[in-house]
């Protein structure tokens, strides 16, 4: 591992399996894209590169982050409270569409530790578009089971939130705020590009991102074929806790997130602690749903 103020590399052998960028403040994007960190590029362990980033369609997904389409107080007698845009782009507006507003909020890196253990933490402060702080959060991960056999590793990654000031939040996507079928909050993943039209399982045993969109299930998988080389590659997405309703698209783009509030806004309160833990297997090849379910058995 190596890491500077600005970045964390983490390689397995030759081949870099992670990178973590911190100080975005110094990238060249609109603050409008919400800058915040992430982890860009991901790459299995022959190589193959699994997140996208600032893609022409959507400038703001940027590899896998923590992103919130609207954090807001929570409102009182009917009447909405301040919100702010941790997403990125334009922010939903019922009866209006996706509209740009000057509601942008910004992740800032207080600090970060790597650990003995390979793993990397870091505090960091959610300042939502009026410059007030408003969440602390507490991110962890780390490269985990290298398994060179099955050719896959896993990314274990835990992120705590606790609000800043004295009024409850409420976590919201574009589908709490009236557009169907866009619950998505939160743990995102962006693919590359050569990963649209992918396949997408999950433990459920339904198939396809239509069918899955919305669905719970306890793990989801979802399989990209690269251009420029050969093969395949498997992303088994596994969040902790009660299985989530997911967002997840593959014609438009590839997109996967256990989504915090896809129809109905999760509420946080002052001195409240929200926990989430997510692991993520990155393997090379096609895995079958039946190879996902004996590999996480065996986990």
């Amino acid at each position: 591992m190596s890491a500077n103020r600005d970045l964390v590399s983490v390689r397995v052998g030759a081949v870099e399996v992670l990178r973590a960028r911190f100080d975005t403040d110094t990238d060249a994007v609109p603050a409008s894209e919400c800058r915040t960190p992430y982890l860009h590029p991901l790459r299995t362990l022959s190589g193959g590169v699994v997140t996208g980033h600032r893609p022409h369609d959507h400038r703001w997904h940027k590899g896998l982050t923590m992103a919130v389409p609207q954090l807001a107080v929570a409102g009182r007698a009917g009447r909405p409270g301040p919100a702010s845009n941790f997403w990125g782009g334009p922010s939903y507006v019922a009866g209006r569409g996706y509209v740009d507003l000057d509601d942008a909020g910004r992740v800032e890196t207080h600090l970060f530790q790597t650990a003995a253990d390979g793993s990397v933490a870091a505090d960091l402060v959610w300042i939502g578009a009026d410059g007030v702080p408003v969440l602390s959060e507490r991110r962890t991960f780390a490269v985990r089971d290298v398994d060179r056999a099955a050719g896959c590793w896993t990314l274990e990654f835990r992120s705590e939130l606790r609000i800043l000031g004295t009024d409850p939040l409420e976590f919201k996507s574009p589908t709490v705020l009236g557009r169907e079928l866009a619950g998505y909050c939160g743990f995102f993943w962006r693919g590359p590009r050569e990963f649209t039209g992918g396949r997408v399982l999950a433990s459920n045993g339904l198939e396809g991102a239509a069918a899955l969109m919305g669905q719970r299930a306890e793990w989801l998988a979802y399989i990209g074929e690269f251009d420029e080389r050969d093969g395949f590659a498997t992303l088994v997405f596994v969040p902790e806790g009660e299985a989530p309703e997911w967002f997840v698209r593959a014609e438009d783009y590839p997109g996967v997130n256990p989504s915090l509030a896809f129809g109905e806004p999760l509420p946080l309160a002052p001195g409240e602690l929200l926990a989430l833990g997510y692991r993520v297997v990155i393997a090379d090849g096609a895995w079958s749903r039946e190879r996902i379910a004996e590999y996480l058995r065996a986990g």
